[in-house]
C-alpha cells in the first residue's frame, strides 16, 4: 500500500485538481485489489461509496474513483454539508468475487485512514456489506438505506427544472425516462408513479427492469436505446458518462436530471446540452439527498429532519439554474462556482489553500 498523491508517474496528469491522498492496496491473502481516493477534507471527513465492479483494468478503476471523489466534494459543499469528498473501489465482480474475507480486508484498508474516509454502500455493495467492513473500520454508514432520499431529492430537482422550463412543477402527464432501476431508480419510479407521471424505464438486468415496469405501469425499453427515447425528462440512475459524443446528437429530451454520478462524460458536454436547449440539473446538486440523509445519520438525527432537508434540493437546483441564466454560463459551471465559494471560505477560516 502506498500514498501516491505526489507520484508524477501515476498522478501527474491529475495533480492540478488537488487530490489530498490516493492509496492503493493489494491484500495477498484474499487477492483484493482496491483504491481509496480522498479528494478534500476542508469541510469535514470524506464521505464516499464503496464500489465493487469488474473494471477492464486498474487505470479505469482509478479514473472512476478520482472522478467520483471529486464529485462528492462538490456535492457536499453545494448542499451545505460539513463533509468532504472521497471514494473507494474494489476491483472485482460482486456476484462471483465478493466474500466476507475480501470485505474485511477492504475494511482494514479503510481503517488505515483513521476516520478521514467514511464509507457507504454503492454499486456492487450493500448495507450488509458495510456492516462487515465495519468490523474492521469505524465509522461506517451501515444503517438505513440512503437510496429513497436520493430519489426524493431527484424528484424535487426535476420539479424545479419543470418550473424553470415554464410549468407549475406538476409531474402529472410528464414523460420521464428512468435509466437504471436499481435502488435509486426504482425508488424514483415509485415517487413519479405517485405523481401520475408517464413512465418509461430501462435496465441492464431484464428481469429487474420488467418487474419495475409491471409494478408501476411503465413502458419498458431496451437499455441500449434508452438515452435516445423521446421524453420530457431523462433521469439517468445507473453508471455515469450517459451524455457523451456518441449519445449527445440523439438525445430527445428537454431536461436531464437523475441519480447517477458523472452524467457528463466530459466538461464540454454541459455547453453542448445548453446549445441544444436541454436543461441539465448538475448531478452533484440533484442527487445529493442520500448524502444529506447520511450526514443526518452521522449526527444522530431522525429521518423526519433528513426528509425536510432533502426537500430543499429543488430550491438549490432552482438557484443554480437562475445563476446560470443570469450570468450566461452553464448550470454545471454555476453549481461548481457555488460549491467552490463555500470551500474557499472554509479554507480561509482554516488558513489553508482551497482545493480546486
Amino acid at each position: 500500500m502506498m500514498a501516491s498523491g505526489h507520484d508524477a508517474t501515476v498522478f501527474g496528469r491529475r495533480s492540478a485538481d488537488g487530490f489530498e491522498q490516493v492509496l492503493f492496496n493489494h491484500d495477498a491473502r484474499t487477492g483484493s485489489r482496491s483504491v481509496i481516493v480522498v479528494h478534500d477534507t476542508t469541510l469535514g471527513p470524506a464521505l464516499g461509496g464503496v464500489r465493487m465492479h469488474p473494471y477492464q483494468d486498474e487505470d479505469a478503476a482509478l479514473e472512476d474513483a478520482l472522478r467520483l471523489a471529486r464529485v462528492m466534494t462538490l456535492k457536499a459543499s453545494a448542499a451545505g454539508l460539513d463533509l468532504g469528498g472521497g471514494w473507494s473501489i474494489v476491483i472485482g465482480d460482486p456476484v462471483h468475487d465478493k466474500t466476507e474475507e475480501l470485505l474485511r480486508a477492504h475494511g482494514r484498508f479503510i481503517a488505515t485512514l483513521g476516520g478521514r474516509f467514511i464509507p457507504v454502500n454503492d454499486v456492487g455493495t450493500t448495507q450488509a456489506d458495510l456492516r462487515v467492513i465495519g468490523r474492521e473500520a469505524s465509522p461506517v454508514c451501515d444503517s438505513g438505506d440512503p437510496s429513497p432520499m436520493t430519489a426524493l431529492g431527484v424528484l424535487e430537482g426535476i420539479r424545479a427544472c419543470l418550473r424553470a422550463d415554464g410549468s407549475d412543477g406538476s409531474l402529472a402527464g410528464v414523460r420521464v425516462c428512468v435509466q437504471g432501476v436499481g435502488n435509486v431508480g426504482s425508488a424514483l419510479v415509485r415517487l413519479l408513479a405517485a405523481e401520475s407521471a408517464e413512465l418509461v424505464v430501462a435496465d441492464v438486468d431484464p428481469v429487474r427492469g420488467a418487474g419495475v415496469a409491471e409494478r408501476f405501469g411503465a413502458r419498458l425499453v431496451d437499455p441500449s436505446t434508452v438515452v435516445g427515447t423521446a421524453c420530457d425528462v431523462l433521469a439517468p440512475c445507473a453508471m455515469g458518462a450517459v451524455v457523451n459524443d456518441a449519445t449527445l446528437p440523439g438525445l430527445r429530451c428537454r431536461i436531464i436530471a437523475g441519480g447517477a454520478n458523472n452524467v457528463l462524460a466530459a466538461p464540454e458536454h454541459a455547453a453542448a446540452l445548453s446549445a441544444r436547449g436541454i436543461l441539465y440539473a448538475p448531478d452533484f446538486c440533484v442527487n445529493v439527498g442520500g448524502l444529506v440523509f447520511l450526514e443526518e445519520q452521522i449526527l444522530g438525527h431522525d429521518r423526519t429532519q433528513a426528509e425536510q432537508r432533502v426537500r430543499q434540493v429543488g430550491a438549490r437546483v432552482a438557484e443554480v439554474i437562475a445563476q446560470a441564466r443570469r450570468t450566461g454560463i452553464t448550470t454545471t459551471d454555476a453549481a461548481v462556482e457555488l460549491a467552490q465559494a463555500r470551500l474557499r471560505t472554509a479554507a480561509e477560516r482554516k488558513g489553508t489553500s482551497p482545493i480546486r
